[in-house]
């Protein structure tokens, strides 16, 4: 599967409307889209499942690792893969756009915003390409798309401007119906917030896509591995409105591994039979009232009182703790099984990519094992004093500054994000 990734000038350029008006061009065209997002991400790909038909990729180096990344690369399935950058091109010391994009030796398409500037977006892209020579980068910038952009002589003289070895693949229109709006954890999600399909067809109708599919290369093919034994173990895996960051490679792993069954607590589900539960993250604050309500959860602690293992990320670890307490103010009990009380707040508490030192064995790794991950979240736990941990933190923020992963009987919740190529969820399958 060929592919390219498209990159940015900075944050907030537009990366997310160009990756869609891509995808919708490449379909249109006739060709198979496999979406991807260069960094830890679950709301840009939410959108681009929606207008690819298909779950996007995850492609991070410092999550995954180089070999790791082109394994969850080449576990997509299309003709084309075309993978959203992460901010600006060059930033971000875990795993940049530009990180990515040597990973896979493949080209760069820069997304520049040419709403007050024509010559200027050539001078620009040119900037971004010789950098990469500069600071010793294996990076092929190969033109640009053009955001913000009116047709006619703006359009012209964007593409005359540019010099020879940098392309003109399209424009993105000024249009106000070509934004998404924001929240707290980033945009909207793509169930939330579609864009109109009249407007993305206007934006598609100016990518040039055979253009783009010409530009696109084929990855180096990662080394192989051996494969995983599969088990009969059993394993829940909540997913509804609260519960909506997982990484497709997560439950694909999971499934590899056992059989997999989901339910929604937010909705009534029961908690069904199994050996092992997983809570993903998610918007659980937007939901505190349904969860606290939830069936589910009340079943969740007897059962973690009697040994079943449960493994609670971010929105996961909020719906363990013993309360929510949101930014209206009102405080819901959660399943209360782990010694804290969760409060959300109106600015980001944590942002980084993380590692963790496990304390002892737990149940996503062995003692003294390190965990890569990410962290991204409103909230703050206030700890009770005979709180246990399962890990130090190397890197990143985790629970208290020094710490993450609560523990209680055979739970255990994380501020941190991880990816199944950290092989955390391997280790979560053969605890159980």
């Amino acid at each position: 599967m060929r592919g390219f990734v498209l990159g940015g000038t900075h944050s907030g350029v537009g990366k997310t409307v160009a990756t869609l008006a891509i995808i919708q061009a490449l379909d249109e065209a006739g060709y198979t889209v496999q979406p991807a997002k260069a960094g830890p991400d679950f709301i840009d790909p939410s959108h681009h499942e929606r207008v690819a038909d298909r779950s996007s990729r995850t492609l991070d180096t410092w999550l995954q690792g180089r070999e790791g990344l082109r394994r969850n690369y080449y576990c997509g399935d299309g003709e084309v893969c075309v993978v959203e950058g992460v901010m600006g091109l060059y930033d971000g010391d875990g795993s940049s756009t530009a990180m990515v994009a040597e990973a896979l030796s493949v080209p760069v398409v820069l997304v520049v915003d040419a709403s007050a500037g024509m010559e200027s977006v050539a001078a620009t892209a040119l900037g971004f390409r010789e950098y990469a020579a500069h600071a010793g980068r294996e990076i092929d910038v190969a033109g640009v798309i053009a955001q913000r952009a009116h047709g006619g002589r703006h359009a012209r003289g964007i593409r005359e401007a540019l010099p020879d070895g940098l392309a003109y693949f399209g424009r993105i229109p000024p249009r106000e119906d070509l934004e998404i709006p924001d929240r707290h954890l980033g945009l909207h999600m793509g169930q939330e917030a579609p864009l109109a399909p009249e407007a993305l067809g206007a934006a598609a109708e100016q990518i040039d896509a055979e253009r783009l599919v010409d530009l696109a290369r084929v990855p180096p093919k990662p080394e192989p591995i051996s494969e995983r034994s599969r088990t009969r173990k059993r394993i829940a895996v909540a997913r509804d409105a609260a519960f909506r960051f997982s990484y497709p490679a997560t439950v694909e792993r999971l499934r590899e591994r056992a059989d997999v069954v989901t339910f929604a607590p937010t909705a009534g589900d029961a908690l069904p039979d199994c050996d092992g539960v997983y809570l993903p993250g998610g918007y659980p604050e937007l939901h505190a009232d349904s969860l606290a309500e939830a069936p589910a959860l009340n079943r969740l602690a007897a059962r973690a009182t009697q040994g079943l293992p449960v493994l609670g990320e971010c929105g996961g670890l909020m719906t363990l703790a013993e309360s929510l307490r949101t930014t209206n103010g009102e405080t819901h009990e959660m399943a209360g099984i782990l010694p804290a009380e969760i409060e959300m707040d109106d600015r980001y508490q944590a942002l980084d990519h993380v590692e963790l030192r496990a304390r002892a064995e737990t149940l996503t790794a062995g003692a003294g094992d390190r965990l890569r991950g990410h962290e991204f979240h409103y909230s703050t736990a206030e700890v009770g004093s005979d709180a246990r941990f399962a890990f130090d933190v190397e890197r990143g923020e985790g629970i208290d500054g020094q710490h993450d992963g609560l523990t209680e009987y055979e739970v255990l919740g994380t501020y941190c994000h991880v990816h199944a190529e950290s092989g955390a969820f391997d280790a979560f399958v053969e605890a159980i």
